[in-house]
Formats: structure tokens, C-alpha cells, sequence
């Protein structure tokens, strides 16, 4: 076997806003490739677009990979060799690497307007011309771009492509070799006007210092890529350029982009909605990545082992919420009922503190737990499949309560008899209620399809149910006559 050198790799995601599952796909696999080499995730946050900085995102990403499970070696709240981790905190090394392609002749400074550059791209679109930098301030003199640069006019730092009639070519491990044409890249900016570098420049600077060996991210940044091959041979680092992979995007259910509808709300949003980090972390592995053909619960533990870069492949993977919620609940089946438990107690509190549903005890929620852990694709699901065993009064349907196959009065006849029957039992366990029940039944001369229903409907407002004898016990004796008593009455109120 092949040993792997240890990899250093980065997510380095930018503070706008809530990470979403596209966005945090590059994290896991980032953090599983780092961990599959015996290597080190670093977590940077690049905050240098100050004017879309949202207030809390940068918590809100931490709190996404805690949830997760994807640890940071370095990087905020840990530190480490390289700090700090926060690019608006770095910006003397920016200003110092960016002056020093100026003093080479790699860059230089420009002075034009934003209205100046306005409206040579609208001519450029009138011209139907791609929209480019059109050099002008490369061409000035060096005494007169000293001049303005003393006089403390507004500017910026452009990177200086050489357009020499060559092609600029890296080598990415998903689609191998990719070419771009000098003469079609333009003098970018590296250093804005207020000291900011552009994404460019720092994630260059950052991903040498920081010794990175894998550059892992989404495939809407191969257009950048010759910009920082460029930057890397302008400072001499081509030797130490990191591994170029980039990733399929995740398309939306229809080949689309992904949106909030049908996958795009932030990460967090899934934990609200029940889903557990584990079947999350799996479900986004199979974003891009397989294991083989047939594999697809695959745990942590075997992620991690099995992981490759070459697997990742180069076609766009589509989010499909329904195959989520299949693996979700298979997660939440796997759990056992003390987990379960556990994890379930947030969502049944604030369905009781929403409805002002009666409390209820933890003991009483474990005992309702397998009866419902094999239908539960969410946890927020949970209150709607068991809120019957926390109340204290049933809304009844009267055509529930009579199915088809048992006339109201004899539902009503039916459902007194159980009554009685139920209420002489010495154990109120689900194997008396069952004998009890299917003797009458017997006794009755009923079928127990709608029989059995009809009881169903009775102690618990519903129609489906988790099992009826397991139910009936966990309601618990007194609950259950008193839900017969009211069911007879309704079907009373009905005949009246």
C-alpha cells in the first residue's frame, strides 16, 4: 500500500452568510482528505470583501463544522504555527507581498475611476467584447504613476499579465490539464484602494505561507486558477504550488442551480429540521464522490478509510431530499432508544411549549420511542406522529370512529364492550390488552380489521398508529377508558 504524505488543506470560506450544503461539501471533503493522509484541516476565514460581511456568519460557519463533526488543527478558536486564521487581520503581509510585485515590474498602480471603468465596459458591450481591464495605466510612465502615487491619489494594485501569446496550463486532478490563453486573462486587481487585498492575491499569499498542499474547492474558481498560477511563478513559489482539485457544483433536483427550495438553506437549518450530522456528513460525501457503485450508507470511520481524491468525479451531482430522508432515517434506526431519547426531547419541548400540551416526562418519551423509531425520517417529525401520548383530550373524527365495515352504533356498542372488557384486566400490558381485545372480538363476531380501528381511533384521535396493544399500554390505563368514554360519547352526539 501506498503511504500518503500528510496533506495540509483549507476551508476558507468568506463571512457572507450561513454556509449551505454546497458550500460545506468543500469543508468535508477538505477535512476527510486531511484525514485520511494523517494530515491538518485549517479553517481560514477570508473577510476581506467588507462591504458583504454579515454580522454573526463567521460564528455561524464555526458552529456548522462543530455540528458536523469536522474539527479544525488550525485555525480560529485554536490557533496554531500560522496565526492569525482571519485575513482582515493579515493585511501588512498583503500590502508588503503586493509592493514587492510592484518594485519587480509584476504589477503596477492604477488610478482609474470607477465611473472611468464603467463606462469602458459599456462600450466594450456595445462593441460585443468580453469586458477587460483595457491597460491604460499600464502604459504610463513611471514618473507620472510616482507623481499621482505621492499625491495620494486614489488607487489600486494590478497584477501586470504578461501577454506574451502563451497559454497558461495547471494540472487539476479531477479534469487534468486545462489551458487558458494569456491573451484572454486581464490585469486583475490584487490590492484594492483600501488596503483590501482581492481574493487573488491573499488566497495565494496565505496558501504558501500556510504550507498548503491541496487547493480543494468548487469548480466555479477554475476561471481564477491561471490568476494564481500566474501569481505563483511572479513570486517564485511555482515549485511549492499546492494540488489543484476541483470539484462538480450541486445542482438543484431539476440540473439547476441549487436554491433554498430545493436544498440551499443554511446548514444550521437542517439541524433545526431533525437531521442528524451523521446522515448529513454521508449524504454530502455522495455529492461528487462514491465508494463504488451500490455503496451508500457509508459511516464516518469508513469515509475517512476510504477516501480518495480520484474518486471525486467531474460530472455535477444532484440534491435529492427524498434519498436524505432515506438516510437520515436509516441513521435514526440505528440509534438506540436511550440516544434516541436523548435527541428527540428538544423537539417534543418545543412542541409542548408551542401548544401548551400538557408536560411530560422522559420516562414516558422513552417508552414511546420504538414505537415510532422505524416511521421517523426526521426527529422533527416526532410530534406529529406521537403528540396523542402527551395530551390529555383527543379531537375525534366521527367517520374515524365508525370505519367502513362497523355502522356507528355498532361502533359505539363495540367500543363499550371494550371498555368494559379493558377495564377488568389485572396487567395493562400489551399482551393482556391483546387477549382481552381479540377474544371479545371473537365473542363479537367482528372482524378485527375495523374493529381494531375503531379502537385505534378512539385512544388516539388517528386513524395510523404505532402498533395498538403497544400504544394502548403506553397511554396507559386511566387515559385509555377515559379516550373510550369520550369516543362513545361523540358517537352518541352523532346518533342524536
Amino acid at each position: 500500500m501506498v503511504q500518503l504524505t500528510p496533506a495540509r488543506v483549507r476551508y476558507a470560506p468568506s463571512p457572507t452568510g450561513l454556509p449551505h450544503v454546497g458550500n460545506i461539501r468543500t469543508a468535508l471533503f477538505n477535512w476527510l482528505w486531511a484525514r485520511h493522509t494523517g494530515g491538518q484541516f485549517i479553517l481560514r476565514i477570508e473577510d476581506t470583501d467588507v462591504a458583504r460581511r454579515v454580522e454573526g456568519a463567521t460564528e455561524g460557519i464555526m458552529e456548522s463544522l462543530r455540528w458536523l463533526g469536522l474539527d479544525w488543527d488550525e485555525g480560529p478558536l485554536v490557533g496554531g504555527p500560522y496565526a492569525p486564521y482571519v485575513q482582515s487581520e493579515r493585511l501588512p503581509r498583503y500590502e508588503q507581498e503586493a509592493a514587492r510585485l510592484v518594485g519587480s515590474g509584476r504589477a503596477y498602480f492604477c488610478f482609474c475611476s470607477e465611473e472611468r471603468l464603467e463606462a469602458m465596459r459599456a462600450a466594450q458591450a456595445r462593441r460585443r467584447e468580453p469586458p477587460r481591464y483595457d491597460g491604460t495605466c499600464r502604459r504610463l510612465p513611471d514618473e507620472e504613476r510616482k507623481r499621482r502615487k505621492d499625491g495620494g491619489e486614489p488607487c489600486v494594485v494590478r497584477f501586470k499579465v504578461p501577454h506574451r501569446g502563451e497559454t497558461v496550463t495547471f494540472h487539476d486532478l479531477v479534469r487534468g490539464e486545462i489551458s487558458f490563453r494569456d491573451e484572454d486573462i486581464e490585469d486583475f486587481v490584487i490590492l484594492k484602494s483600501d488596503g483590501y487585498p482581492t481574493y487573488h492575491l491573499a488566497n495565494v499569499v496565505d496558501d504558501h505561507l500556510m504550507s498548503i498542499t491541496h487547493v480543494i474547492r468548487g469548480e466555479e474558481w477554475i476561471s481564477s486558477c491561471p490568476k494564481h498560477v500566474l501569481l505563483y511563478h511572479a513570486f517564485g513559489w511555482q515549485r511549492e504550488m499546492p494540488v489543484f482539485v476541483h470539484m462538480p457544483v450541486t445542482l438543484g433536483p431539476d440540473k439547476g442551480k441549487l436554491s433554498k427550495r430545493h436544498g440551499a438553506e443554511p446548514v444550521l437549518e437542517y439541524r433545526r429540521q431533525g437531521y442528524l450530522p451523521e446522515a448529513l456528513v454521508n449524504f454530502m460525501a455522495l455529492l461528487g464522490w462514491s465508494l463504488d457503485d451500490k455503496t451508500e450508507i457509508i459511516g464516518r470511520e469508513d469515509l475517512v478509510k476510504h477516501f480518495s481524491l480520484e474518486r471525486i468525479g467531474a460530472t455535477s451531482a444532484a440534491f435529492n431530499r427524498e434519498k436524505l430522508d432515506w438516510m437520515n432515517g436509516v441513521y435514526i434506526r440505528q440509534l438506540s432508544p436511550e440516544e434516541l431519547t436523548d435527541k428527540l426531547m428538544p423537539f417534543l419541548e418545543e412542541w409542548q411549549a408551542r401548544t401548551r400540551a400538557p408536560h411530560f416526562s422522559r420516562s414516558l418519551l422513552r417508552q414511546v420511542v420504538p414505537l415510532i423509531q422505524e416511521r421517523l425520517r426526521r426527529l422533527d417529525e416526532a410530534p406529529a406522529l406521537a403528540d396523542f401520548f402527551f395530551v390529555d383530550e383527543l379531537a375525534y373524527d366521527a367517520v374515524l370512529l365508525a370505519p367502513r365495515g362497523l355502522p356507528p352504533d355498532a361502533a359505539r356498542d363495540a367500543l363499550g364492550r371494550t371498555r368494559e372488557a379493558v377495564s377488568a384486566l389485572r396487567e395493562w400490558t400489551p399482551e393482556a390488552l391483546e387477549g382481552g381485545i381479540r377474544g371479545l372480538a371473537l365473542e363479537l363476531g367482528l372482524k378485527t380489521g375495523p374493529y381494531f380501528g375503531c379502537i385505534r381511533v378512539a385512544v388516539t384521535g388517528r386513524a395510523v398508529s404505532p402498533p395498538l396493544f403497544q400504544t394502548m399500554a403506553v397511554i396507559g390505563r386511566g387515559r385509555c377508558l377515559a379516550r373510550l368514554d369520550a369516543a362513545i360519547e361523540k358517537l352518541k352526539q352523532g346518533a342524536a
